[in-house]
């Protein structure tokens, strides 16, 4: 059979070097996700950092591992599905002469053997170029996310051995499934059948497709529901979640969508190409479907993970301005040397709050949990004037603690032990919380006096400033130039937003972008192999009257409608994930907020249908070279 498997791949090279393409870009893109992850997860702060400095370095650690781990998610889900689905085509794309096999006397298992020895081959080769290529890409994902911030410029991944085995899980793994589940449906069909394109082989919807698309989009509607009593941090995550879910499950019923959505895009009683292309969409659901589920996933994971990012951005912003009262805005380095502040005419009132990374630990014995968290050093009854509907804080013992926006899942009455690096700052009891917000925030909230003063030297402090009425701003900002930044507080809401957005489109950089590209190439793979097997199709036609140009034109309003529906449809899914943002924020903050990213909306739409455009003018100029007549006599 491995004999046979060679002779197959030489001759249909075309056929095979995309789903060799997948495995290489699939393992790549795991392996270097996954070195990376466990580099940032074993970082250890330079001997000699202070305590502070060394749980600084802990927490940028914990927002690497973070944004890797999502990022490793990402691409292993990528993997499977272009892997999958791109090997499941090329079983699909042969199916005829599989039932020749199969009518001189190849029997079911010879077929599958054959099939899966061809899978061998090529997740083999795929897995062996894609070892190397992930320690390339390694290098690179490391010096994307330095370049972003998330971890320092010496940061890089560090090869393990055992890699390999993971590398080769998901290059054979992944290869030899997806065969062997389309071998199995294969199998199913009768030989006279496969050869005629009549009954089963002409069915694509199987019952695992329905149950699965069925109950994913159902799942995606039921999620956006939910978003709204999920609180926060719950309705951000099922937000995300809806694009997921939708994408994939349109996906799933693609064969059923594709065709119909073809029906309803008009072509007038004179243009002969387009109906053609149209009746080529109907005809060749499987083709369609396969061409278009790439760009379904594409479009529907990207689009919806930046409207939501950028979505909840806006929305911790609106949150930030109606949660604080303040004319100017006060930022330093530590509290120290503010305490002249307040005597500083023109000022009513302030707040000065310092943010320190903490250690955090609930429970005891071997139930004790320790996470790496945020303090807020305040003074409470300035705290609650800064902050309107957080006056049940006024009074604070030095001996108890307030859960923060950030504490999920610490009730009032827990106790709580307190660490800034080896300084124990003993156990506090929860009296108090603060309403869980968008933005997250602090673990706990802590008076200023429970706190050495020393230990607040290197945090980030704030300060929040009312002035007098008939006090001239301009003056007020002019007095405390000494003591730090000073900006009003629409300049502030206007920096924080610039931060939050820069973060926010860094995290989707990382997490998209190497992904991103996985998946445009896959939706190159599929025209590729969708046109590279149409040949004698593109023949039949020019040998029918048709020209090689209306041939290509043909081809190119195919692609170009099934790239309208892909898109169509992974919009869809997205603006899932948007009527979930609306839910969430309405019930969080009493009002929608929205932020659609258009630039990258429109710039993936274009880039969509040029790239298939072009791969598909490309690939049928090449495959009508040949004379219409002698490709005809041939036994292809």
């Amino acid at each position: 059979m491995l004999r046979l498997a060679w002779s197959s791949f030489t001759e249909r090279w075309p056929l095979f070097i995309g789903a060799i393409l997948t495995v290489t870009l699939g393992v790549a893109l795991v392996q270097s996700s996954l070195l990376l992850l466990l580099a940032a997860a074993a970082q250890q702060a330079p001997s000699g950092a202070d305590d502070v400095t060394a749980l600084q370095l802990a927490e940028r650690s914990l927002v690497a591992v973070t944004v890797l781990a999502v990022t490793l998610a990402f691409a292993a889900f990528l993997a499977v599905f272009i892997i999958s689905s791109t090997f499941a085509f090329t079983v699909a794309q042969r199916r005829r002469d599989l039932a020749l096999l199969r009518l001189i006397g190849g029997s079911h298992q010879q077929v599958r053997r054959l099939l899966v020895s061809e899978a061998f081959l090529l997740g083999a080769t795929g897995t062996l170029i894609g070892i190397p290529a992930g320690v390339g890409l390694m290098h690179l994902q490391a010096a994307l996310m330095a370049r972003l911030g998330f971890v320092p410029e010496s940061f890089t991944g560090h090869w393990h051995w055992w890699i390999l085995g993971v590398s080769i899980g998901v290059g054979l793994g992944l290869a030899v499934t997806g065969v062997l589940l389309a071998a199995r449906r294969a199998a199913r069909v009768a030989p006279l059948e496969a050869l005629r394109e009549t009954g089963a082989a002409t069915r694509v919807m199987t019952r695992g497709r329905w149950i699965a698309g069925t109950v994913l989009v159902l799942g995606s509607v039921l999620l956006i529901g939910l978003a709204g009593v999920g609180g926060p941090a719950g309705g951000q995550a099922m937000a995300m979640l809806v694009s997921v879910s939708a994408a994939v499950g349109f996906t799933a019923l693609s064969p059923l969508l594709v065709p119909f959505a073809a029906r309803l895009i008009p072509a007038g009683p004179g243009m002969v190409l387009a109906h053609v292309a149209k009746a080529n969409l109907r005809d060749s659901v499987r083709r369609s479907a396969s061409t278009a589920a790439p760009l379904i996933v594409l479009v529907g994971l990207v689009l919806g993970q930046s409207t939501s990012l950028l979505s909840f951005s806006a929305a911790a912003q609106e949150e930030l301005r109606d949660s604080t009262s303040a004319d100017l805005v006060l930022t330093s380095t530590g509290p120290r040397g503010l305490e002249d502040v307040d005597a500083t005419a023109g000022i009513a009132h302030l707040s000065t709050e310092t943010s320190l990374p903490i250690s955090v630990t609930t429970g005891t014995g071997e139930m004790a949990f320790t996470e790496i968290g945020r303090a807020l050093i305040i003074e409470p009854e300035r705290y609650s004037r800064a902050h309107p509907g957080s006056t049940t804080i006024g009074q604070l013992p030095a001996e108890a603690a307030i859960a923060g926006p950030g504490a999920l899942g610490t009730p009032v009455g827990t106790t709580v032990g307190i660490r800034i690096g080896d300084i124990d700052l003993g156990e506090r009891t929860i009296v108090d919380q603060v309403p869980p917000t968008i933005a997250g925030g602090a673990a706990v909230l802590l008076d200023a006096g429970s706190v050495a003063a020393d230990l607040q030297d290197s945090g980030q402090t704030t300060t929040f400033i009312t002035l007098e009425e008939d006090a001239e701003p301009s003056e007020v900002v002019d007095r405390l130039q000494g003591f730090g930044t000073v900006l009003t507080f629409e300049e502030w809401l206007a920096s924080s937003a610039a931060a939050g957005t820069t973060t926010s489109t860094s995290i989707l950089l990382v997490v998209m972008g190497l992904g991103g590209a996985y998946a445009l190439l896959a939706v190159v793979n599929a025209v590729v192999i969708a046109a590279g097997e149409r040949r004698r199709e593109f023949a039949a036609a020019r040998a029918t009257g048709f020209t090689r140009g209306q041939v290509i034109t043909m081809a190119l309003i195919e692609s170009s409608t099934v790239t309208a529906i892909g898109i169509g449809l992974g919009v869809l899914a997205a603006v899932g994930t948007l009527l979930a943002v609306v839910t969430t924020t309405t019930a969080t903050l009493g009002t929608a907020s929205i932020s659609v990213p258009w630039l990258l909306t429109a710039t993936l739409i274009i880039g969509a249908f040029l790239v298939t455009a072009l791969t598909s003018a490309t690939t049928t100029f090449t495959g009508t070279r040949e004379s219409p007549i002698r490709l005809l006599q041939s036994r292809e």
